[in-house]
């Protein structure tokens, strides 16, 4: 079974697949739309990060792909509906660089806040400027976290550490860590926060949050930070909130059009701006949770295809069987119809099968069921399942 990994992923993951008996194809950089095309058949599983875009057309070219793997958190860059509809199961890594870009924003603050920014520039230049204008303390100010999920309640709790007062704003029901309150509108939070630090995810409904109207909300020399996606943000309604000055500082690690591969040309309309931070969106690259990440998602490449787990799939139902020894497992994957299991018993018993253990979830418009027996299901019977109107896919293991 070939596995192909893009985007400089770790090479732990490597070495989990190809223990397994993979084989295994690593390169540094994304591929376009058509180098998918081109390059899928024969791919069984595709490992990304989020500059690869896996578009309902990529999916059609790929009749051998069972499963793609987002070493990452956001899984925006996948066409999740049509991958399900293919029976393609998508894995990611919600949780492994959760610290890293957490981690990453708390310096950014404090950098913002002491302007070092434009102090070490300066120093570059020669320039010696020793002054307390503009630099603050964080200690007492209030942060103001938009997304009030995995990274944002982890923020909350290193910023209280720090002395921040902190306030959230979630469209979701979020229980408050800490001494974090939660405020109820996305504009008392602007008005009330020193410091604002986007945490939402990539649906389409978050596209074009923050702009002109958001910074404006702002209290006075705030200071904006997003680590989230790119494309939240009015870049140049930023750079002019940045040139007025009623915005003190900046940091960024997510833009609306992000370079294909290592070395590729960077533009943005915040380039050059003082006391602006931009890094190339490596909130989560740290070796540390990189690592957990390859080791995360490649197991979950692993589960997939030598057990049939879908256990975190983020498009298919979620079933994770125990791994058993001598047993013989059939995965089946269809259409969410009352009677299907049902039918799939009276399969199995009116050839003889003796099932062990079964396993059911339906997720939407999709069910899976994992059947164990002790000893090999009947051909007749599989036959007979895989030319079910409502078959997706089937599949057969020994473990």
């Amino acid at each position: 079974m070939k596995v192909l990994l893009l985007e400089n992923i770790h090479p732990l993951a490597v070495e989990i697949l190809e223990s397994n008996g993979f084989e295994v194809e690593l390169r540094s950089g994304s591929l376009s739309e058509d180098e998918l095309i081109a390059t899928l058949p024969g791919v069984a599983m595709l490992g990304i990060r989020s500059n690869t875009t896996i578009t309902a057309k990529v999916l059609d070219a790929a009749p051998d792909l069972i499963a793609v793997g987002c070493f990452c958190i956001g899984t925006n860059q996948v066409d999740l509906v049509a991958a399900a509809d293919r029976g393609v199961a998508v894995f990611n890594a919600p949780y492994s660089n959760t610290r890293s870009v957490v981690e990453l924003v708390i310096g950014e603050i404090i950098a913002l806040a002491r302007r070092l920014p434009e102090k070490t520039q300066k120093m570059h230049h020669g320039v010696w400027d020793k002054s307390a204008n503009g630099s603050h303390e964080v200690r007492g100010r209030t942060l103001g976290i938009v997304g009030y999920g995995n990274i944002g309640t982890q923020l909350s709790n290193l910023a209280e550490a720090l002395g921040f007062r902190v306030i959230f704003f979630d469209t979701a029901d979020r229980l408050a860590h800490g001494n974090a309150r939660r405020v109820h509108t996305l504009d008392e939070l602007l008005e009330k926060s020193d410091v604002v630090s986007l945490h939402v995810d990539g649906r389409p409904g978050n596209a074009g949050l923050f702009g002109a109207e958001q910074f404006a909300k702002m209290k006075p020399r705030a200071m904006f930070i997003n680590a989230s996606r790119g494309m939240v943000v009015d870049d140049l309604a930023l750079r002019d909130n940045i040139l007025s000055g009623h915005l003190s500082g900046a940091a960024l690690d997510v833009f609306p059009v992000e370079p294909k591969k290592q070395g590729d040309p960077f533009e943005s309309a915040l380039r050059g701006l003082d006391n602006v931070i931009l890094t190339p969106h490596v909130g989560g690259s740290t070796q540390e949770a990189q690592e957990e990440i390859g080791y995360f998602v490649a197991g979950k490449f692993v589960g997939f295809a030598q057990h049939g787990s879908t256990a975190v799939s983020v498009n298919l139902p979620e079933v994770q069987a125990p791994v058993t020894q001598g047993a013989f497992r059939v995965g089946y994957l269809h259409v969410n119809v009352p009677g299907v299991l049902a039918g799939i018993n009276q399969v199995l018993a009116e050839n003889g099968d003796n099932v062990t253990a079964q396993f059911l979830s339906t997720r939407g418009e999709q069910g899976y069921v994992v059947t164990d027996a002790d000893e090999p299901l009947s051909e007749t019977a599989l036959d007979k399942l895989r030319q079910s109107e409502h078959t997706i896919w089937l599949r057969t293991w020994t473990t």
